[in-house]
């Protein structure tokens, strides 16, 4: 399966996730940054508020796209200890960067949001956007974070993802319209797939939020 762009992605996603349109208790929330263009047009469709959530990895000391941790919203850390063993990986650069990723958590949250100011999720109905898995790593830390939440529900919302992905889920719904073990990496599956920019997350998040207004005044909700 290939898609367009990320609009185009995220429609197709939409479609799986109808049984959840008009939810009074859902919020869809998309890690950004090319995540919260699959989030909105999910959010679109559904009728559902849409949100950011920040969950950053640490990256190998020369290869930043390889996880080792992350940290989450609250700035909490979750390592992989084998992963560390095995590269030797120092607890200096460890805490190093957990701090630089945190400060990265924190602006991005001003930025996109105007404060860092996390959500309530507890008794939600939470869909968590991205653009594809490839690691899986972040998505997982950032259900764990959302699981410490108390929400009502979590589904994983993604276009594509590698194979053997399904069989590290646990407790949560999963929804993907492509899987193989072709899987090299995300841009692979779009024949365009750009980085979006801080003011573009923000014009998503301003958009959804003027349409969930018009949809409240005028009596669909």
């Amino acid at each position: 399966m290939h898609f367009k762009n990320r609009k185009e992605a995220g429609v197709k996603l939409a479609e799986h996730l109808k049984k959840y349109k008009n939810s009074k208790d859902g919020i869809v929330l998309a890690i950004p940054r090319g995540g919260v263009e699959v989030g909105y047009e999910i959010a679109k469709f559904l009728n559902l508020k849409l949100d950011v959530i920040v969950t950053k990895k640490i990256g190998l000391p020369d290869d930043d796209e390889f996880a080792i941790g992350s940290v989450s919203p609250d700035k909490k850390v979750m390592l992989n200890e084998e992963t560390i063993g095995i590269y030797n990986i120092s607890r200096g650069y460890i805490k190093e960067k957990t701090r630089e990723i945190g400060r990265e958590i924190e602006r991005r949250y001003k930025a996109y949001k105007g404060s860092y100011q996390l959500q309530n999720l507890r008794n939600k109905i939470v869909i968590l956007a991205d653009d594809g898995i490839a690691t899986g790593f972040t998505a997982m830390a950032t259900i764990s974070y959302i699981r410490s939440q108390k929400p009502k529900k979590i589904i994983l919302a993604v276009p594509v993802a590698p194979a053997d992905f399904a069989g590290k889920i646990k407790g949560f719904e999963f929804a993907c319209l492509h899987s193989t073990n072709l899987f090299f990496s995300i841009s692979q599956f779009y024949d365009s797939f750009p980085q979006l920019t801080d003011e573009e997350v923000k014009d998503y998040l301003k958009l959804n939020i003027a349409k969930t207004k018009f949809n409240y005044t005028h009596g669909q909700k």
